[in-house]
């Protein structure tokens, strides 16, 4: 049967798939007829020179494409690479804010000389339609912005161009903040043959640039009148200065500065500006962000965002639904974990990692972690074949989505949800560790990741392990090695055999009770005196161990904190102190063929997530490479656009190696900081820390029980 012919205009992009006839991925094409099997016959354009002009025809699977305006098309046409074409696409807020552009918009673009703040003059029209079917190029030309006025305007010169590409932020043309001390930029060389100006791009006028005024007076007025708003971290501010510059950011740090009195805020401004940081202030740093954009004033100097508080004549806008995402068939190959020297562009921004809907963060930090570049749980997501379970398949697609567009959208999620078998875990707030025990034996089908032996008596299994002393046990802040050693001792507890993964649950429930308001990380985790049957080394003189003492843990002359076994000559000797006369040491099970002079080889496993909670709300921290500085923050809910019943959330991920400043220093000086001068995500970590994720690379978790044979 003959293919459908095509009345009205449709452009399309391919955006997965194996190249077909012509079809690549990234390829824009204009779809001339439709099959009856559902593929899109059509013609390709291919961008560059020859831009305007399509190669000869193609087909294409429907569902590898995603359909595309004549002006999207045009837009994104003029973005020469592929891969770039398919990245803004997956940012579809932005990308639906490039496309609404009007005159007199203030955008930030990507530039030589960094992130350069301009406002739109023209749109252009690149190449010459010479036949019916050519589809000309469109970009922006922009002024960029000085310090003395709106824009630059030196000698008249041809305005730089950018695609829709390089621009990484849109603001609304009533909100530019005028006379800000911004880097004027130059833009390289662009061949003009071919180009035109199209005249109907929207011209704000007169009359808008009047209403645009007011609005920023009202906001201004607005903004002092309301300065005593209470801040927060992740509040939107503005701050205006003595030469009546405003500048607007958001709240990444509170606390009081060093050599100050009075509170303080550390904002990350949306634009770079002369003179800031990348988040120190003096030597010190309280938080990490791009440089220039860091700002720290006294919290009496911020006000709520104007551009986003409602004033008269002026409606915040709402949207109705959530951006369209570009859709994701999930391929035969599993995708890998997210590499090192991979994870800081696909992961981190705005609309990255696991979008949050309706109290999931408590799963959405839990898969993230545990998924997102985590080595030693590969496998057991691997595709097993005909027996897998619709739930186990559901995981897997999230799994491969994260991996390789790093955005995972709320439905993908929620559909993960009405799988696990109760109702509760589609709408109500979770614990991660109810979500794990699920996770890992009802959708992986895994046996249980811990084998505890207690008091000699058989083992049992877990797939957490729940941190259980008493607070008097410890010192104020504890590290994660001192939790596990005095609980495992107190409890007579150990690890049968060594684990792949271990999820330590610290002594905290939920948003209600914690033990201890600040807890260390433990990078490395030493299990070996944690091993049943396994020798052990004398903590006095390096022999063969026979004996452990509980007694002796917090023993302020020998380490406290360190679990303290010896040999039977050292254990008399130590125990004929007086202060030690009445411990028990207890006997050890040790191998009988270990020679007392053998050497005894640690068993260590490294930290590669952590899982913390505020207020009822989950976030993680988590290790994407072996830098001690590699470490990233994520917060599925970390802003929302709209409102509660028309709006969705924005997730986000951010890199903070102020993380691995801190966590290299030796533990005795990580015993005397203060946590409230620790920056903004370096207190989160240490202040709500719920579970220490630790992985051992050289044994990886076993495959599902049905894939073994």
């Amino acid at each position: 049967m003959e293919p459908r012919p095509v009345v009205k205009e449709k452009f399309f992009i391919v955006i997965r798939g194996k190249s077909r006839k012509g079809f690549c991925r990234g390829c824009i094409g204009r779809v001339e007829a439709e099959t009856q099997r559902g593929e899109l016959m059509g013609l390709l354009y291919c961008g560059g020179s020859n831009a305007g002009s399509p190669k000869s025809g193609g087909i294409v699977k429907r569902e590898d494409t995603y359909p595309l305006t004549r002006h999207q098309a045009q837009l994104l046409l003029f973005v020469s690479a592929a891969s770039k074409r398919l990245e803004l696409l997956c940012n579809p807020q932005l990308f639906s804010a490039i496309c609404e552009l009007t005159q007199d918009d203030l955008v930030v673009v990507k530039h030589k000389k960094g992130h350069m703040p301009a406002v739109v003059k023209n749109l252009m029209q690149i190449g010459k339609k010479e036949n019916k079917d050519d589809l000309l190029m469109l970009g922006f030309e922009v002024e960029f912005v000085d310090n003395e006025n709106k824009t630059s305007s030196r000698k008249p010169a041809p305005l730089p161009m950018f695609s829709a590409a390089d621009i990484i932020q849109v603001v609304p043309s009533y909100s530019t903040p005028l006379g800000l001390h911004w880097k004027d930029g130059q833009y390289g060389n662009l061949d003009r043959n071919g180009v035109t100006r199209i005249n109907s791009m929207p011209n704000m006028g007169s009359h808008a640039r009047q209403v645009r005024e007011k609005h920023m007076e009202q906001s201004v007025v607005q903004s002092l009148s309301t300065s005593h708003v209470p801040l927060e971290v992740g509040s939107m501010v503005e701050v205006m200065s003595n030469t009546g510059v405003t500048v607007y950011g958001v709240v990444r740090w509170l606390g009081v500065l060093g050599g100050k009195t009075d509170e303080w805020a550390g904002i990350e401004l949306d634009y770079e500006v002369n003179g800031c940081s990348d988040g120190k202030y003096g030597s010190q740093r309280y938080f990490t962000c791009k440089g220039n954009r860091a700002l720290f004033v006294p919290v009496t100097k911020c006000s709520p965002d104007g551009r986003f508080s409602s004033s008269p004549g002026w409606e915040t806008p709402k949207p109705t639904e959530i951006p369209p995402v570009p859709p994701f068939e999930d391929s035969e190959e599993d995708a890998p974990p997210i590499l090192e020297s991979e994870a800081l562009s696909l992961l981190v921004g705005r609309m990255k990692g696991i979008q949050g809907h309706i109290n999931s963060c408590y799963l959405d930090a839990t898969l993230f972690s545990l998924f997102s570049s985590a080595v030693t749980l590969d496998n057991i997501c691997q595709k097993p074949g005909d027996t897998e379970q619709p739930m186990t398949c559901t995981l897997r697609k999230i799994v491969n989505r994260l991996r390789r567009q790093g955005f995972v959208p709320a439905e993908s999620v929620m559909n993960f949800r009405k799988q696990l078998g109760c109702d509760t875990f589609r709408t109500e707030e979770k614990d991660p560790e109810e979500f794990i025990i699920v996770l890992f034996q009802k959708v992986l089908c895994m046996e249980p990741l811990l084998k505890l032996r207690s008091r000699g008596e058989t083992s049992q299994g877990a797939y957490t392990f729940q941190i259980f002393l008493e607070k008097e046990q410890m010192g104020q802040m504890p590290t994660v090695q001192q939790l596990l050693d005095t609980s495992c001792l107190s409890g007579d507890l150990k690890f049968e055999e060594m684990p792949s993964c271990l999820m330590i649950h610290m002594p905290r429930f939920g948003n209600k009770y914690k033990m201890f308001s600040h807890i260390i990380p433990s990078t490395e985790l030493d299990i070996t005196d944690l091993l049943y049957n396994s020798p052990r080394e004398c903590f006095i003189c390096g022999h063969l161990a026979e004996y452990e003492c509980l007694q002796c843990l917090p023993d302020r002359k020998m380490q406290p904190g360190r679990i303290k076994q010896y040999c039977t000559t050292c254990n008399t000797q130590v125990h004929a102190h007086h202060s030690r006369q009445g411990h028990s040491p207890k006997a050890l099970a040790a191998p009988a063929d270990v020679a007392s002079d053998s050497p005894v080889s640690r068993q260590t496993m490294q930290l590669f997530a952590v899982l913390c909670i505020h207020t009822s709300h989950y976030v993680s921290f988590v290790k994407y490479g072996p830098d001690p500085h590699s470490w990233l923050f994520f917060d599925s809910m970390a802003d929302r656009c709209g409102d509660d019943q028309h709006g969705y959330n924005i997730p986000e991920v951010r890199v903070c190696p102020e993380l691995g400043d801190f966590l290299s220093q030796p533990e005795e000086e990580l015993a005397h900081v203060n946590p409230s001068q620790a920056p903004e995500l370096l207190h989160r970590l240490l202040c709500d820390s719920y579970m220490f994720l630790y992985q051992n690379p050289v044994k990886p978790l076993s495959k599902p029980n049905h894939q073994e044979s």
